[in-house]
Order: structure tokens, then C-alpha cells, then sequence
């Protein structure tokens, strides 16, 4: 048997090698539109993903400012009734501490002698006529019984008054 030509052996192998030329393009072609989908799903994926993750942060800030923005106005609530409190002590504190002025002022007054009996006589009432009267340092009086004790000082008095008239006080900032 005679051995082909070179040129005869590619002749005759030029269709099975075209064969496996067109089968490998087409493997390749298949395998890269399957590489392609599956890269286009992956993606889609990732964009889902990104989205939910970008949806949740969102809502999870909006709770988290809507809770902080809570939390600012409670606080700014507390700190406005706080306020608020420390204004009407200070003003109640003011009207006693004037109040108390005013009627030690009286103490100088011409009227103090008949005010000053008045108190005493009020004390004997209390207490009895046979109670101990001395007058208060701040003005008025305080009277003494066996167990028993009677301040009408001044300051008292204006404190009395201060707190019985609360009610009318309190209305001052009340709307």
C-alpha cells in the first residue's frame, strides 16, 4: 500500500476537521450565551439584592429618625415643662418673699400698735387669757399654753395668706 500525499491526507481530512471546527464554535457559541444568561441572571440578582438591602436601610432610617425625632421632642417637652416648673416656683417664692416683706413693713407703720392688739387679743381667744404673750422678732406675736402654742408672727401670717390664696395663684399661669 503507497502512503497518501501530505496534500491528500488534509484534502481528505478537511471536512471532518471543518466538522469539528463548526461543532467547536457552536459548543463555544453555546457556552458563551449560557455564560451570558447566567451572568445577566446573576446580575439581576445583585440588583435585587442591592434594592431590598437599599429598601430596608431606608425604612430602618426612617425608623431610627422617626424614633430619635420622638425622642428629641419628648426631651424638649420634659425640658419646657421643666422650665416651666422652675419659673412658677421662682414666681411663688417671689410673691412669698414679697409678701412677707410687706407685712413686716407694717411693723413700722402707725397702725402697728392697734394690729399688734388685735393679734394678742386674737391669741387670748386661741389659747385662753391666761396665755403668754411676747411678741415675735420679725413682728406680731406668739402666744403660749400649758401644751399648747400660737404663732401669729408676721411672716406666718403672710404665709397663711400666701396659701390660701393658691387656688387664685396657680390661675395666674393656667390658661
Amino acid at each position: 500500500m503507497t502512503t497518501p500525499a501530505p496534500e491528500q491526507t488534509t484534502d481528505a481530512l478537511s471536512p471532518v476537521r471543518a466538522g469539528l471546527l463548526r461543532a467547536a464554535h457552536a459548543d463555544a457559541e453555546a457556552l458563551l450565551a449560557r455564560a451570558e444568561r447566567e451572568a445577566a441572571a446573576l446580575l439581576d440578582q445583585a440588583r435585587a439584592e442591592a434594592r431590598a438591602i437599599l429598601d430596608g436601610a431606608r425604612r430602618q432610617g426612617e425608623a431610627d429618625g422617626s424614633d430619635a425625632a420622638r425622642d428629641l421632642l419628648v426631651g424638649a417637652r420634659r425640658e419646657a415643662r421643666s422650665r416651666t416648673l422652675a419659673a412658677r416656683r421662682e414666681a411663688y417664692r417671689e410673691l412669698r418673699r414679697e409678701a412677707g416683706e410687706r407685712v413686716r413693713a407694717l411693723r413700722g407703720s402707725d397702725d402697728y400698735a392697734s394690729l399688734r392688739a388685735r393679734l394678742e387679743q386674737r391669741a387670748r381667744v386661741l389659747l385662753g387669757s391666761a396665755a403668754e404673750i411676747s411678741e415675735h422678732t420679725d413682728g406680731g406675736v406668739v402666744a403660749r399654753a400649758p401644751g399648747r402654742r400660737v404663732d401669729l408672727s408676721l411672716a406666718t401670717l403672710a404665709d397663711r395668706a400666701v396659701d390660701r390664696m393658691s387656688g387664685e395663684v396657680r390661675s395666674l399661669w393656667e390658661p
